[in-house]
Formats: structure tokens, C-alpha cells, sequence
């Protein structure tokens, strides 16, 4: 399962909250170039970035694992999006309420991929500044894509939204 957003939008995180293995991380710190690139503004205490993947594991019964693979937030890191998704059951597209433009090209990439995927709406401090409604309708996305709040730094929370994903991959290949 792919775990995919902006920059800063909790992705390694959810992949940390949920993973029974120490998740792998690629971290890099934030250079003073690359904070003039990438915007601040709504997380000024992140002082690293996800560079190539973040990669956890769940078992979900004793025959079954589901790996977790969380996108690189920035453009420059685009070109690992291909290979990460590969094989891939489905996608959890996080979003920040507070900076839905992030997210359009994470939506754009499963919707051109034909990838089964849902918006998870990472409520940070149970802030959510614009409705369900109002993120389906400026993401433009069809009413048959499953929106869930979740909060990525708690780990039932994040079960349940990698769950509606799950559930939702399940549906397409009974379909196929």
C-alpha cells in the first residue's frame, strides 16, 4: 500500500505510527536551499524530508503482510513514485486542510495509474479547517473515492483509514 502527499503532511508518520518493524526511513535534513523550496510555513519545527520512501510492515493475519511504502512529499522526488507503486494494492492520500494544493498531484498520479485510493484528512491537533465536502469539491474527486479523518500520530487511527484502503482494493479485485 502506498501512503502518498504533500510535503509535511504526516506520511512518515503514519507509516511509523502503524508499522510493527522499525520503519526504514530516507531522511535527509533540511538545507537552508532546500527550505527556501519548500514551504514551512505550516510545520516550521521539520527538520528532515523524506527523500526516497519510508517502508513499514503489518500483519494482518499469520499468512498475510501488508507492506506500507510512504512517497517523497516534493516533485524533485517524483521519479521514485513509479517503483514504489508497482505491485501496489491501493493508496492513502494524505491531505493537510491547510494547504489543499499540495495534495492535486498525489490525487492526479493514482487517478492516472487507475489505483484504487482513498483521502485520508489528517487532522492536525483535531484542527480541520475546511469540511469533507469542501476537500471533495476542491479535489474534484468522485463521490466513489472514500474520504476518512484520521490523526497519523495515533495508531487506531491510522489502522482504520489503511483499512477503508484496504477494503477498497478488496472491492476492485472481486470486480475484476
Amino acid at each position: 500500500m502506498v501512503i502518498a502527499g504533500g510535503f509535511g503532511v504526516g506520511k512518515t508518520t503514519t507509516v511509523a505510527s502503524i508499522s510493527e518493524i522499525e520503519p526504514l526511513t530516507t531522511e535527509a535534513s533540511i538545507t537552508e536551499v532546500a527550505a527556501g523550496v519548500d514551504d514551512l510555513t505550516h510545520t516550521p519545527r521539520k527538520t528532515t524530508t523524506t527523500v526516497a520512501m519510508d517502508f513499514g510492515v503489518i500483519t494482518l493475519d499469520p499468512t498475510l503482510k501488508l507492506y506500507l511504502f510512504g512517497t517523497p512529499g516534493q516533485d524533485r522526488f517524483g521519479f521514485m513514485w513509479d517503483d514504489l507503486v508497482a505491485g501496489a494494492l491501493g493508496g492513502l492520500v494524505i491531505v493537510d486542510t491547510r494547504r489543499l494544493d499540495d495534495c492535486f498531484a498525489a490525487v492526479d498520479y493514482f487517478e492516472n495509474k487507475g489505483l484504487p485510493f482513498a483521502v485520508g484528512i489528517n487532522v492536525f491537533d483535531g484542527n480541520l479547517d475546511h469540511d469533507l465536502d469542501e476537500v471533495r469539491w476542491a479535489l474534484d474527486i468522485p463521490d466513489s473515492v472514500p474520504m476518512v479523518l484520521f490523526d497519523a500520530r495515533e495508531r487506531s487511527s491510522v489502522r482504520d483509514a489503511l483499512l477503508v484502503v484496504l477494503e477498497l482494493a478488496l472491492k476492485r479485485a472481486e470486480e475484476e
